[in-house]
């Protein structure tokens, strides 16, 4: 009885470990599916999301340099305040590197896989070349974490913990950091936008064929970078969520968020380009990622072994995707080609 109640302990553990680790991937590769629907390959996932975290570390530092005096005449306001400057912060900084990107692979047309991967290496460089020279930044954590903002909606999470207090759902679902809520809903707002509006049916016209698009008077230039650089800026999100929810303000220098950043990559592949696919793919990352813990001393090297698992079910999903040929199952037609019009 004794090593049953010690499972249940290790999986709701691990399943609270694995819903932050599938947000910070949902959010990484929500941006990179916008991305992708406009035809532009973005491999430089990681390297933004780097830019993300430490913008939003960065931010949280002004932030509060700048109005530390005010804190006690703002009030619930200030860490509420503070919380959006991280997000404006992470999200900005993310779209510059999105930006470079763009400029690079649609304006120069450089190769769109050598550029993703140099921006990968660059933004991860120079992120923890910050986030060392900025030290110990834990003070920030009263200020930009969701408990900050949810302090002040206790009422609320007990109402809805009420609710689930006889089916012992209430600390699995309402007692996360509020943008674990978030990735859901920019989950659902993405499916919406490509497939329900005429901007979004335009954005999958020029990824799909760029030429066509041309000819029918679609200004692809302007699709394609805004596309790429708010793709970054919610690819740069994950980064934010995991340095202030996860690790509590500080900065990271175990190489998490580019290990990360590639399940991103690849669950945009496992989804088949759906964004709501990769809700619950995204969770399934994160709990394959922690298989591990529910297993422990299994076998020596476990833990490795288990942290391969997202990426065997990305190739089982991909020799799955060729052998079955779906039109609507397949990566847009012209992702990764640079646009010439001359060709056309």
């Amino acid at each position: 009885m004794s090593g049953f109640l010690s499972f249940l302990s290790s999986f709701s553990t691990t399943l609270t470990f694995s819903i932050t680790f599938g947000t910070v991937i949902l959010f990484g590769a929500l941006g990179e599916i916008l991305s992708e629907k406009g035809g532009n390959l973005n491999l430089g996932v990681p390297g933004i999301m780097y830019i993300g975290a430490i913008g939003s570390l960065v931010g949280a530092l002004w932030f509060q340099g700048a109005t530390g005096s005010l804190a006690g005449s703002l009030g619930i306001f200030y860490p509420i305040l503070c919380v959006i400057v991280c997000l404006i912060f992470a999200f900005g900084m993310a779209m510059l590197a999105g930006l470079l990107f763009a400029y690079l692979t649609i304006s120069l047309r450089t190769n769109q896989n050598v550029t993703g991967l140099t921006l990968t290496i660059f933004g991860t460089g120079i992120a923890n070349y910050i986030g060392g020279s900025l030290g110990s930044v834990g003070t920030v954590r009263a200020d930009v974490t969701s408990d900050a903002i949810k302090a002040y909606i206790t009422p609320l999470v007990k109402w809805l913990d009420s609710l689930t207090d006889k089916f012992n759902l209430g600390s699995l679902l309402f007692r996360h950091g509020f943008m674990v809520y978030l990735a859901i809903l920019v989950a659902i707002a993405l499916w919406y936008f490509l497939t329900k509006t005429r901007t979004g049916l335009s954005l999958r016209a020029v990824g799909e064929n760029t030429a066509t698009a041309d000819a029918a008077g679609i200004n692809i230039n302007k699709y394609k970078y805004l596309s790429t650089c708010i793709g970054a800026g919610i690819s740069g999100l994950g980064g934010c969520f995991y340095v202030m929810e996860y690790i509590d303000g500080l900065w990271e220098t175990s190489a998490t968020i580019g290990a990360l950043g590639w399940l991103a990559v690849a669950l945009v592949i496992f989804a088949t380009w759906k964004p709501m696919r990769c809700i619950w793919g995204a969770y399934l990352f994160g709990l394959l990622s922690w298989f591990y813990f529910l297993v422990p001393g299994l076998f020596k090297g476990s833990d490795k072994i288990f942290q391969m698992l997202p990426y065997l079910f990305t190739l089982l999903v991909l020799i799955l995707v060729s052998l079955r040929r779906k039109p609507e199952d397949q990566p847009p037609a012209s992702l990764g080609k640079a646009y010439f019009r001359e060709e056309r």
